[in-house]
């Protein structure tokens, strides 16, 4: 069982285009909702006061009684006085509590004819709902009950001037109708308003964020520049439109610009200061290799002569000349830096990567006899296009970090393939492995691991950022991985074979 948490998911839109519109179209809702529940309470409150007003009439007709000359039915079988009353409606109910207890109920009927012998056409009240009803006291309040089987009914119970008590009772069907198919109508108006409304607002919301838009835009753009390294324009700035102060987008454009104009500010007085210091170390590495060349002419002259001079001195003079060619070593490693530094010296050329990586494994071995040396290439030849030199110097510093930063017996695995019609160089030793603390700063110059790899032989620090420069300047990419038992530097070039 997994036991990464579920991604929660998001059921609001995450914009501010789409928080806007989501905000616009609650708001108006909630209107939409207060204003129906006011409409619904207010209509209710006005219906049933109309009812209230034909409740009172239609009781006191039922108190007055029948008019002279109404026939007269046997007791058991006739309905009770106020429904014999002309003007009662159909759907009246009415109960008689007499005073000796007799008890008289009925609901005149719909949709049936009078005749001569039942005038007035009713439906007997069931026990259960006749009990319910002659429990209400007669103070002519106005009550509303549910009468299982019979529905809603507006009842006020009053005293007769006999004594008795008459409850009598209009339907609320009608009023329950009406409120029912006005909140229908109003609930369908109202979705179609939130969805014309929604429609109309993402529409001014859009346009609304438009200049949002272009200010993301001139933002994306300047974070795609390469402002790290190199040199760097910024030539994109927000539309003069957008940087109007009376308005917040404006304020926010117009604070943007302000702030690139300083960035680029900053950015050509960083290129100016590295162009200067390129400018110093090709300068002075150019002016050094000649007294490095006549200090190593003169030594190398000392030692030829060894018999003349004492034997200290001969060694003295033997350890300057090996220091002047450390040193000039490192001083054409800075001139190639700053050569590729500031984007010169590049030829392109084919250059059969095969045959120069057989070479430069072949130099390592006798380099580093203590150490084995495997070679994976294919038979064919793998070309790429570059300059032959430089190509050479990145497999020469891959094999001789690998000899230099690993004990005697290390093995080192040289392998040449192709991926993705791209020219793959794999330099892999089965040594200590690079401490993960200085892995990050392997390309950078001067940077050197002390604590797992060996330094039998000193170093410059600067041939894995030559690696580094040189692949860069070839439009390839290096990577390394490292951990204890194996290292491997993985080298990617394109195909001339694509690019020719």
């Amino acid at each position: 069982m997994s036991s990464n948490p579920r991604p929660r998911r998001r059921f609001l839109p995450s914009s501010l285009r789409g928080k806007l519109i989501a905000q616009l179209i609650a708001l108006l809702a909630v209107v939409c909702l207060v204003v129906g529940v006011v409409t619904e309470v207010a209509l209710r409150s006005f219906l049933l006061h109309q009812l209230d007003d034909r409740l009172v009439a239609a009781s006191d007709r039922g108190t007055r009684g029948p008019p002279p000359g109404t026939p007269s039915f046997p007791p058991g079988q006739r309905p009770p006085d106020s429904l014999r009353v002309p003007g009662q409606g159909v759907g009246t109910l009415s109960v008689l509590i007499e005073p000796g207890g007799g008890v008289r109920s009925g609901i005149l009927r719909g949709g049936v004819v009078p005749t001569p012998s039942d005038p007035f056409p009713s439906d007997p009240i069931p026990q259960q709902q006749l009990r319910e009803l002659t429990q209400l006291p007669p103070t002519g309040a106005f009550h509303s009950v549910d009468l299982d089987g019979l529905g809603e009914y507006r009842v006020v119970a009053v005293r007769t001037s006999f004594g008795g008590t008459l409850i009598t009772g209009l339907p609320l069907a009608d009023v329950t109708a009406t409120l029912w198919q006005l909140g229908l109508i109003f609930g369908a108006v109202a979705l179609g308003g939130l969805l014309l409304a929604g429609g109309i607002g993402a529409a001014t919301v859009r346009r609304t964020m438009r200049p949002l838009d272009r200010l993301a835009r001139t933002a994306s753009s300047v974070s795609e520049l390469p402002l790290d390294r190199g040199e760097v324009a910024l030539p994109m700035r927000v539309p003069e439109a957008d940087t109007d102060p009376r308005t917040e987008v404006g304020k926010v454009g117009a604070a943007f610009n302000r702030m690139l104009g300083h960035v680029a500010a900053a950015l050509a007085a960083r290129q100016e200061s590295e162009s200067r210091v390129r400018q110093f170390v090709a300068d002075a590495s150019h002016e050094l290799r000649t007294p490095l060349a006549a200090i190593r002419g003169y030594a190398e002259l000392t030692r030829r002569s060894a018999d003349d001079v004492p034997e200290d001195v001969a060694f003295a003079m033997s350890r300057v000349e090996s220091e002047s060619a450390r040193m000039t070593t490192l001083v054409e490693d800075l001139l190639l830096l700053a050569r590729l530094d500031a984007g010169r010296h590049r030829v392109y050329e084919p250059v059969d990567l095969t045959r120069l990586v057989m070479d430069a494994v072949a130099d390592a071995h006798v380099a580093g006899p203590d150490h084995p040396w495997l070679l994976d290439v294919p038979p064919e030849p793998l070309l790429v296009v570059g300059d032959a030199d430089q190509l050479h110097q990145v497999v020469l510093n891959l094999l001789n970090n690998a000899r230099t930063h690993t004990p005697p017996g290390t093995k080192v695995t040289t392998r040449l393939s192709t991926e993705d019609g791209r020219v793959v160089l794999t330099v892999a030793d089965d040594g200590p492995g690079i401490p993960q603390s200085v892995l990050p700063e392997v390309f950078e110059r001067f940077a050197r691991g002390d604590t797992s790899r060996s330094r039998a032989a000193g170093s410059t620090g600067l041939g894995l950022a030559i690696v580094a420069a040189v692949v860069a300047a070839h439009q390839g990419e290096v990577t390394v991985h490292s951990e204890p038992g194996r290292t491997e530097f993985r080298v990617l070039f394109p195909s001339a074979g694509l690019d020719a």
